[in-house]
């Protein structure tokens, strides 16, 4: 007879309560989650200094971070598309064997690809050797 696992956490815990895993929580999730939780505080007992301002000082933290990502992504694109712009007139061969001479470099939502002169676009991560 197969049985299968069951939930270990009681009822009421921070685990059972706990629907989507904190890892998957997003930074926007994650602001979202901690207004609410300004907002909706007992105005009877309202909240510690101490922790407002560290709660208050994790959201400004998060927000760097996201902008810091952010503009991160975007050198790499822009450096990523100056290398590529390198390959135009070359020879490149990619991994599954689509060859050519590149006829000029793209950057889009795919990523930096070449377009090759018999029109075949490669990905540039996919490319395996490039030669003159």
């Amino acid at each position: 007879m197969n049985v299968s696992p069951a939930n270990t956490a009681l009822p009421g815990t921070a685990a059972a309560a706990a629907s989507p895993p904190l890892r998957s929580l997003d930074s926007s999730s994650f602001i979202k989650l901690l207004t609410a939780e300004l907002k909706n505080q007992d105005p009877t007992k309202p909240m510690d200094p101490t922790q407002m301002v560290s709660q208050l000082a994790t959201i400004s933290s998060v927000q760097q971070a996201v902008q810091t990502n952010t503009t991160l992504s975007s050198l790499l694109d822009v450096n990523s598309f100056l290398q590529a712009e390198q390959l135009v007139g070359k020879s490149i061969v990619a991994v599954d064997g689509n060859s050519g001479v590149v006829s000029s470099v793209a950057l889009n939502t795919a990523g930096t690809t070449a377009t090759l002169q018999d029109g075949s676009v490669v990905a540039l991560r996919d490319v395996s050797k490039v030669s003159q």
